[in-house]
């Protein structure tokens, strides 16, 4: 054999032997866990301490586990040839239906309580107009006025402006014109006004605490004006009326439905929930869930959903407060209250009304992705109408509450807050005047309600189609009116007319629920896989790579550098402790002094002076008496080099 191959055999047999020509297992796998990718090994190996290595192996096991499920399902999921189908029957719970006749109180059960009210506001038609129930067009004098009274246009005067750019006013009914210094509030009117632009009509409102304090609300249609003035003043009598009184004043659920199916099958006034509504009197909700029960369809289609036929009665409206006839109809969820005088649908009598839905299902993220609540428990106002929360019931309880810390009374329009009750210029002369500057506010976003109540994170909502049809037609009126006035005749003794009918249907147009869900950009899982891919690509890191990272840079680091803090501040305690000590001890005590002034070894002289050793130090054998050594007799002289010793 060559020389250089028998030192390289030599050289190989003398060195250990490592990596995958390791003689055993146990050296090959601690050369696997000190060279591998895998940082799970390596900290298994390189790990101080039982604790921080069973930590590891329990992690990196975890880890081999989470591995080999992930592999086993992805590998079952690729070899699966099953198909599946599913079929589905989907049944929609139908929404309740509030139905309310336009016009609140029977006119006959009425009259007594507007008895006053009605006659004036027909005598301030005729001055203003020169119009009157079954008289010529001749304009009522002062004179006429002043023998009959005038309550309540002295409460709320009404004026008629001559020019408006000049603030020229005729009083109603005095016939006194004047110029006003008050202001000016023009209110907007559905109304078309082809007269004479100069020829506004309006009310004034004053304080009765100060007469200056006033203001004046003008209509560019006289209809809306009166209208106005005679609801401010209906109002005022209506809430002093009992509740219990306005109830049998209103219409019954058999007085005002006539015909009643739902899905094909017949139901009648069992099947609705009345409601009384300030504004609309008697009202009735069909599949209300009031005892727990929803009504479902699973059939679309108008041949579907809910049939009825109303009974308007025409002949016994309010003339001044209703000017249209028909009915009002809300689609809501069971859990809502029905808005009904701002978002209801108005149903026209001697028409077939269609309304066909779409049901929506929203629910929107709460903060911070949007200014929503979830249950409102979280706005600061009070719900006054014991339903479930929304944007409309915040604003009107918010417009409630402040109406009461205001004016010192209720709104007749909206429920009773606790402690209080309804307004009445018996008990609260100024409530009128008081209650239009509120609402001035409310409306001009000045009162903090619309800064307050936020929208509601989950709401339903019913997208309405409306269609219309005549209805009863020409052909079929006669034996249909008949028919109906016969199923009525046990109550009314009349034939009934078409205008006093309305006929309504309601269904759903298909049974597609659409349900829109709002859904975060970003959330953990993905932030955690952005992370992933980014270190992953730059790196090469893991979960694992990352925890060591963690261990090394923060957590070794930092005991590392508390544990040289704490020696430095040990050492510093130590010397503290030692240097006064050594300043106090005398000079000539102790022979463990470090520091000698020679630099060779001390001499005998020299080694006399040395300091004696400290008490906390170890005693050691104490030098020689070397007097003990003189002969004194042989030696009388010292010698010359003892001089010399002694002079050191």
């Amino acid at each position: 054999m060559a020389p250089g191959k028998t030192i390289k055999a030599k050289i190989k047999k003398t060195l250990p032997v490592t990596g995958p020509q390791a003689p055993t297992v146990s050296e090959l796998m601690h050369w696997y866990c000190m060279n591998t990718n895998t940082h799970g090994c390596r900290r298994i190996v390189v790990s101080k301490g039982r604790l921080r290595r069973f930590i590891w192996i329990l992690l990196t096991l975890s880890a081999v586990g989470l591995i080999l499920w992930q592999c086993a399902e992805l590998v079952m999921f690729y070899y699966t040839a099953s198909v599946s189908v599913t079929v589905q029957f989907q049944k929609l719970p139908f929404p309740a239906v509030t139905i309310c006749n336009i016009n609140p109180y029977k006119y006959s059960a009425m009259k007594e309580h507007l008895s006053e009210l009605d006659k004036e506001t027909k005598n301030a038609l005729e001055t203003l107009y020169g119009f009157s129930e079954g008289k010529s067009k001749v304009r009522r004098d002062a004179d006429d006025w002043n023998a009959t009274g005038s309550k309540f246009l002295e409460i709320i005067p009404l004026v008629k402006f001559e020019d408006l750019s000049k603030k020229t006013v005729t009083e109603i009914p005095s016939g006194n014109k004047r110029k006003i210094e008050t202001s000016v509030f023009h209110q907007g009117s559905s109304m078309v006004n082809t007269g004479d632009p100069q020829d506004v009509v309006g009310f004034q409102l004053c304080d009765p605490n100060n007469s200056s304090d006033c203001a004046v609300y003008t209509f560019s249609s006289g209809v809306n004006a009166i209208q106005e003035w005679y609801k401010l003043h209906y109002m005022n009598i209506m809430a002093q009326i009992p509740l219990e009184t306005k109830v049998n004043m209103g219409y019954s659920a058999e007085d005002l439905l006539l015909t009643c199916f739902f899905d094909g099958i017949s139901c009648d006034t069992r099947n609705f929930t009345p409601f009384h509504h300030p504004l609309y009197g008697n009202c009735y909700t069909f599949n209300s869930g009031e005892n727990g029960k929803v009504l479902t369809t699973s059939t679309g289609g108008s041949e579907y959903g809910l049939h009825v036929v109303l009974y308007i009665e025409e002949a016994d409206y309010n003339p001044f407060l209703v000017t249209s006839t028909g009915a009002k109809i809300i689609v809501h969820d069971q859990h809502e209250y029905p808005f009904i005088e701002d978002i209801g649908t108005e149903i026209e009598t001697a028409m077939a009304t269609s309304i066909g839905m779409h049901f929506t299902r929203s629910h929107k993220l709460s903060k911070p992705y949007s200014d929503c609540t979830e249950t409102g428990t979280d706005i600061p106002v009070a719900n006054l109408y014991n339903k479930s929360y929304s944007l409309q019931i915040c604003l009107h309880s918010c417009f409630q509450r402040a109406m009461v810390d205001t004016c010192g009374c209720a709104q007749y329009a909206q429920p009773l807050p606790p402690g209080a009750e309804y307004c009445n210029y018996k008990k609260y002369p100024n409530w009128m005047y008081c209650y239009y500057k509120l609402h001035e506010k409310f409306v001009k976003e000045q009162l903090g309600c619309q800064q307050i109540c936020k929208e509601a994170c989950s709401f339903k909502e019913w997208t309405l189609t409306t269609s219309l049809a005549q209805w009863p037609s020409s052909v079929s009126e006669d034996w249909l009116l008949r028919v109906l006035s016969w199923d009525k005749g046990q109550k009314i003794n009349k034939m009934l007319n078409k205008t006093d009918l309305a006929n309504l249907v309601v269904f759903y147009k298909d049974l597609n629920e659409r349900f829109i869900s709002e859904n975060p950009a970003n959330n953990i899982v993905i932030l955690l896989s952005n992370f992933g891919g980014q270190l992953g690509l730059w790196m090469s890191c893991s979960v694992v790579c990352v925890i060591e990272i963690i261990e090394v840079f923060f957590i070794d680091s930092f005991f590392i550098v508390m544990r040289r803090r704490w020696q430095k501040a040990k050492k510093w305690w130590h010397d503290r402790k030692a240097a006064p000590a050594q300043v106090n001890a005398p000079a000539n005590e102790g022979h463990d002094n470090p520091v000698c002034i020679d630099e060779d070894l001390p001499t005998f002289n020299t080694a006399l002076h040395l300091p004696l050793p400290q008490e906390n130090h170890v005693p050691r054998t104490p030098p020689p008496n070397y007097s003990t050594l003189q002969l004194d007799a042989a030696f009388t002289d010292p010698l010359p080099d003892t001089l010399e010793g002694s002079c050191h």
